[in-house]
């Protein structure tokens, strides 16, 4: 028999109940909500998904931006004027010098 000072409770019940989930019910849920037609689900649910349908929509326009192309134009820019500076100057081998190597 165990002698013990302080008692322990027993373990807690774990009640899991299993559901069904359906993700291509729940994608044709969420369309539906961003269309704005009928729908069962909540009214925040609803707004939920058309505010993110919304972002997406965004999303995908400003990806494809102008901007994007000049960040591409601007590192590329950089890659190129490195590229110059290392070989075909000596200023690298200035920086080398100074500090004496």
């Amino acid at each position: 028999m165990k002698f013990t000072l302080l008692r322990t409770r027993p373990p807690k019940k774990f009640n899991y109940v299993p559901r069904f989930y359906d993700p291509e019910k729940e994608a044709r849920e969420a369309r539906k909500a961003a269309m704005g037609l009928d729908n069962t689900l909540s009214p925040g649910s609803a707004l939920k998904a058309r505010m993110d349908a919304r972002w997406r929509r965004h999303h995908v326009d400003v990806e494809d931006s102008k901007y994007k192309r000049i960040t591409i134009l601007f590192y590329v820019l950089i890659a190129v004027s490195s590229v110059y500076l290392i070989f075909f100057t000596s200023f690298i081998e200035s920086i080398l010098k100074a500090f004496g190597v």
